[in-house]
């Protein structure tokens, strides 16, 4: 019976219904007569779970559509929900028996027309330019001559041939390539990780990190292009370290990474060029450098050497430099000897006049009062030395006194006292820690005693062997000499008879006791 069918007055026999049953057949009823559907509206308020999950509203000038997008589903989404913008939504119409609401399960998302993809993109330029990104000042400059080059776009297509082709012609480099899908919705996540990727690399490393980037793809259309519109992209090249060269599309194809790039190239080509020079024109200039080097060199030795010429016209005669310095000398060298023998004259009257003082009886007296000083000084010495003597050995005898044996006696015995007592309380603990170990090992020596084998014996047990080895069994003991321990000693036996064996033999209580 269908539920919206039965219209039985209320107080007949109308069939009941609990809530989750009514829940589950309106959700059975949309989901069956709707299914797939595709809506067009305007996005309006976004919000992603913690868990993941996408929601969102669809309106248009007189109602809403709640949207839902699952975390598992978000990958195929093919672009990111942004408040105001107008789509095309396709999926799958559910409801929620929990609150009673139906909703749009999102699995594809596109663009309304390509007006609303410019409108969106002005916004995201506005927004983005309003933060600085788009500023000149924080462009950084290019490498003259990079030794690492990094390009990221697909391995695949004329593009990448084209950049290395450029590149071998111009001067030939190191290129690293990171391949990233150039369109679809892979192709923003993937080129922002590649931008980040490179940037993340260690300078020298065993991958070495590239001097320049080169991000290119080839011409399409708005839709092929849009992946570097995404804001996720712009973003990871405006934080890019390494300077970056944006070479999307054709020329007149403009996409947000041309704004945020340190340089734009208009094609992949040109971004090549843009990023080394031409080797045979920097060879022409290096050659043409070192020639005007040699020139200037040349033209200024010239001009020194004529310099040095010109100065040494101006120079006078040795001769003439030496004439004055050579009559200097002959003058000095005629008025040496003359000067030698005044000096000599000087000299010899200073020392008649030294020696004129020197006589006998001055010598005399000179020596006669030295006598007396050290024969009076003599005389002094002996009282002198005894006062000395004196006063050490009165200190000596003063030292003596204080040197009394009642002290050492005194502290000697203190500390014999000290030493008996310490005796005794060690003797006290020995005494104490032996009798806790004997204690202790006579505890062990019961506990010794009662797992053995000999409590066992006490109990009418008996050990068999034979020679050195334990008899376990009746086969071993089969014909052989045997020793049988009991607890109060040794005796020897001699087995007989055949062995015999049972699965569980249970012994006769006139067998207890006994090994036989």
């Amino acid at each position: 019976m269908d539920l919206f069918e039965d219209e039985t007055p209320s107080g007949s026999n109308a069939p009941e219904f609990t809530v989750s049953e009514i829940a589950g057949k309106v959700r059975k009823l949309i989901e069956g007569e709707l299914g797939w559907v595709r809506v067009r509206g305007e996005v309006g308020r976004v919000f992603r779970a913690r868990s993941g999950h996408l929601y969102f509203d669809l309106k248009d000038d007189k109602s809403v559509l709640s949207c839902m997008t699952w975390k598992g589903q978000i990958a195929d989404l093919g672009m990111e929900p942004e408040e105001g913008m107008e789509v095309f939504a396709e999926g799958k119409m559910t409801a929620s028996g929990m609150q009673s609401k139906f909703g749009l399960n999102v699995q594809r998302l596109t663009v309304a027309g390509e007006g609303a993809l410019m409108a969106m993109l002005e916004r995201r330029k506005k927004a983005l330019a309003a933060e600085g990104l788009f500023a000149e000042e924080r462009k950084k400059p290019l490498p003259y001559l990079p030794e690492i080059i990094g390009v990221i776009t697909s391995p695949q297509g004329a593009v990448i041939r084209d950049i290395l082709h450029r590149l071998r012609d111009r001067f030939p480099r190191k290129v690293l390539i990171w391949p990233v899908a150039v369109q679809g919705a892979a192709c923003a996540p993937e080129v922002a990780r590649a931008i980040q990727g490179f940037n993340a690399l260690t300078p020298g490393g065993a991958l070495p990190r590239p001097d320049v980037l080169i991000v290119a793809r080839g011409g399409g259309s708005i839709e092929d292009l849009w992946g570097f519109n995404e804001e996720v992209v712009a973003r990871a090249a405006a934080a890019s370290d390494i300077p970056l060269i944006s070479a999307v599309g054709h020329e007149t194809d403009t996409t947000l990474i041309d704004f945020v790039s340190d340089r734009r190239a208009p094609t992949p080509t040109a971004a090549a060029e843009m990023a080394v020079p031409v080797r045979l024109d920097l060879l022409g200039w290096v050659e043409a450098q070192e020639a005007r080097l040699a020139r200037a060199a040349g033209q200024g030795i010239e001009r020194r050497k004529q310099r040095l010429s010109d100065l040494s016209r101006l120079l006078p005669h040795a001769d003439a430099l030496l004439n004055d310095a050579s009559q200097r000398l002959d003058l000095a060298e005629a008025g040496l000897a003359r000067g030698l023998e005044r000096m000599v004259e000087r000299k010899r009257a200073g020392l008649e006049a030294q020696t004129a003082r020197l006589r006998p009886g001055v010598l005399q007296n000179r020596l006669n009062a030295e006598r007396e000083r050290v024969t009076d000084r003599a005389s002094r010495l002996g009282p002198g030395l005894a006062r000395a003597v004196q006063v050490r050995s009165e200190r000596v005898r003063q030292a003596g006194l204080r040197l009394r044996p009642e002290p050492l006696r005194d502290r000697l015995a203190r500390a014999s006292a000290d030493i008996d007592r310490a005796a005794g309380r060690a003797s006290a603990a020995t005494t104490t820690r032996l009798a806790r170990l004997g204690d202790k090992l006579e505890a062990l020596d019961r506990t010794r005693r009662s797992l053995g084998y000999t409590a066992t014996l006490a109990r009418g047990y008996a050990v068999v062997r034979k020679g050195e080895a334990v008899v376990t069994g009746a086969a071993d003991a089969h014909g052989a000499r045997l020793e049988v321990e009991f607890k109060d000693g040794r005796v020897a036996v001699q087995a007989e008879g055949k062995s015999t064996s049972s699965a569980n033999p249970k012994p006769s209580k006139s067998d207890q006791g006994s090994l036989f």
